[in-house]
C-alpha cells in the first residue's frame, strides 16, 4: 500500500486518510497478530491501537518510504507487545491475569516431589512413617503426635531422628549415583 493514490496531491493531503486506509486495510490482521503473541485479546485490541497512532504520527515517513507498510505496522506491534510482556514480567504479572483461571500454573515440579518424597517414604518403617506424617504433614508437634500414637514424647523424637537420618542418606545415595551417571 503507498499513500500516492492521486500524484498531485500533497503528501500532506496524501497521508491525511492514512489513518482510516491503515485501520480498514491492516487492523484485522494486527489483531490476530498480537492476540497470538499475548494471549489477551483487550491488550491486543490497546497495542494495534498504540501502532495506529504510531503510524499516523510517522505518516509522512510511510508515504514516502517505498517498504512494506504492513510489515512496518507488524513490527512496531510485535516491539509494543514484546514492552508489554516485559513490562508486566518486572512488575511480576503475567498478561492475562485479568481473568483468573485462564492461565493455570505449571505443577509438574510439585507432583515429582511428592512422587519423589513418596518412593523414600516407602523405603522406612510404619513406626518411623507413621511419625514423619503427623510431624510434617499434619504438622502436628511432638507432644500431639506422642498422645495420638500413644507413645511416649521421647520415642517420637528418636524415631523422627533416625527416619530423618535414613532419608538423608537414601537421598545422598540417589545423588551421588546420579552425578556419576553423567
Amino acid at each position: 500500500m503507498t499513500c500516492a493514490a492521486v500524484p498531485s496531491e500533497s503528501v500532506a493531503a496524501r497521508c491525511g486518510h492514512l489513518l482510516r486506509i491503515l485501520a480498514t486495510d491492516h487492523a484485522r490482521p494486527l489483531l490476530a497478530y498480537v492476540e497470538r503473541i499475548l494471549g489477551d485479546r483487550h491488550m491486543a485490541e490497546d497495542i494495534v491501537q498504540e501502532t495506529l497512532i504510531r503510524a499516523w504520527h510517522h505518516s509522512d515517513r510511510l508515504c514516502t518510504n517505498d517498504g512494506s507498510v504492513r510489515g512496518w505496522l507488524l513490527t512496531v506491534a510485535r516491539n509494543l507487545a514484546i514492552d508489554r510482556i516485559r513490562s508486566a514480567y518486572s512488575r511480576h504479572e503475567s498478561p492475562g491475569t485479568d481473568h483468573p483461571g485462564t492461565l493455570q500454573n505449571d505443577h509438574a515440579d510439585p507432583v515429582a516431589t511428592s512422587v519423589d518424597t513418596m518412593a523414600l517414604l516407602r523405603h522406612l518403617s510404619p513406626e518411623h512413617q507413621e511419625v514423619l506424617v503427623h510431624t510434617y504433614l499434619h504438622d502436628r508437634t511432638v507432644q500431639e503426635t506422642a498422645r495420638i500414637l500413644g507413645i511416649p514424647p521421647g520415642t517420637v523424637k528418636s524415631r523422627q531422628h533416625y527416619a530423618l537420618r535414613q532419608l538423608r542418606h537414601r537421598i545422598h545415595t540417589r545423588m551421588t549415583a546420579e552425578t556419576a551417571a553423567t
